[in-house]
């Protein structure tokens, strides 16, 4: 049996111009960090020659046999039966799926679910991949395969973990460069940052469609903004690198004030609502994760105010959710032959007698 994992991430600054609609005309720059909130893929072996996979999340099960000739569009499960098609379909397995984020938060899980169970299963297939490989995999199924208007930022979050500046250029290469802080300074940063999860999980295809049409057609304030957002990423990276976690806040305030300029959908008045709640409150800066419209309200707060903005919020229903940085990135966290008798599912292992042990 394995159990892969792989974390969702935060985005800070720069999002938007991870879509090819903008990077390949002008490079796209995000700032951004994976956090221990995962998504699971448990792989079990079968004899008979189907897949079958079961979603916790989506409360589906489905079965299959001959996946190369299965119509990806007909299925709720399309990210699992699209990875497994990719990956030729010749498997006989059980999956099991289950994530710590309900779909449709911001923070990258649908992205994160593709990601681990290509890391899962190439690892089962005994196919080493690259974290680069894996990123790119990852898109190409979202993006070509199930035609999602998506960037390649959440992809490349998932696969390495990390604080990490990613650099989008024209080409449609990547560089992923690891922000390193001060050890004081990474857990005053870390413990600056509050989530809260708004109430309304949704899918952002409308809204990326709608941004990746008017950049395209240079329509509109959108590529104006853009340029600001991409602008802000570098100053919040170097914000960070000389510890001032009180400017980093007030980049992020301003960086999400040029967000809103990309498309009104992108906030709604609820969400501004809470916002200013949390501002008056005390927090120096916010922004909602991923491309707009619910999810997870991301706020940079000192800790002596922290209180006031939770009380502040409760009083809205809105409920935080604590979290840490993960570092690791997508990986198998269990290989172990010996639960389902499946010798492809871990390493051999070789028992040596007590008594040879112990001299």
């Amino acid at each position: 049996m394995l159990i892969g994992r792989s974390p969702v991430r935060i985005s800070f600054g720069g999002g938007g111009t991870d879509l090819p609609a903008y990077y390949e005309q002008f490079g796209g720059e995000v700032l951004s960090v994976s956090i221990n909130k995962y998504f699971y893929t448990i792989l079990g072996a079968r004899h008979d020659g189907r897949v079958q996979v079961i979603s916790s999340d989506l409360r589906v099960f489905e079965s299959w046999k001959d996946i190369a000739n299965l119509p990806i569009q007909d299925s709720e499960l399309e990210i699992p039966l699209a990875a497994i098609k990719d990956l030729g379909g010749n498997l006989a397995v059980d999956l099991f799926l289950a994530s710590e984020i309900p779909p449709g938060t911001g923070l990258g899980s649908s992205a994160s679910v593709c990601v681990n169970i290509i890391k899962t299963l190439t690892h089962y297939l005994h196919r080493p991949i690259s974290k680069y490989d894996l990123a790119e995999r990852a898109f190409h199924i979202a993006r070509n395969t199930l035609h999602k208007r998506v960037g390649k930022q959440d992809e490349y979050a998932a696969a390495f973990g990390g604080l990490n500046y990613i650099t989008f250029s024209s080409d449609g290469s990547v560089q992923v460069e690891p922000v390193h802080l001060d050890e004081i300074v990474l857990r005053e940063f870390q413990s600056s940052l509050m989530l809260f999860f708004t109430g309304s999980a949704h899918h952002s295809w409308t809204i990326l469609a709608e941004q990746e049409k008017s950049t395209r057609s240079h329509s509109g304030g959108t590529l104006e903004a853009l340029h600001e957002v991409k602008a802000l990423a570098t100053k919040m990276r170097r914000a960070l690198e000389m510890g001032k976690i009180d400017e980093f806040g007030r980049l992020l305030d301003e960086g999400w004030r040029a967000k809103r300029r990309v498309s009104d959908k992108i906030s709604t008045p609820r969400i501004d609502h809470l916002y200013m709640r949390a501002r008056e409150a005390g927090a120096i800066g916010g922004k909602i994760t991923g491309a707009g419209g619910g999810g997870f309200l991301l706020l940079c707060c000192e800790p002596p105010f922290q209180q006031q903005v939770r009380e502040a919020l409760a009083e809205e229903g809105v409920q935080e959710m604590n979290f840490a940085f993960d570092f690791q990135g997508a990986q198998v966290i269990v290989n172990d032959p010996f639960i389902d008798g499946d010798v492809q599912g871990g390493k051999q292992w070789i028992f040596v007698p007590a008594s040879i042990g112990a001299r």
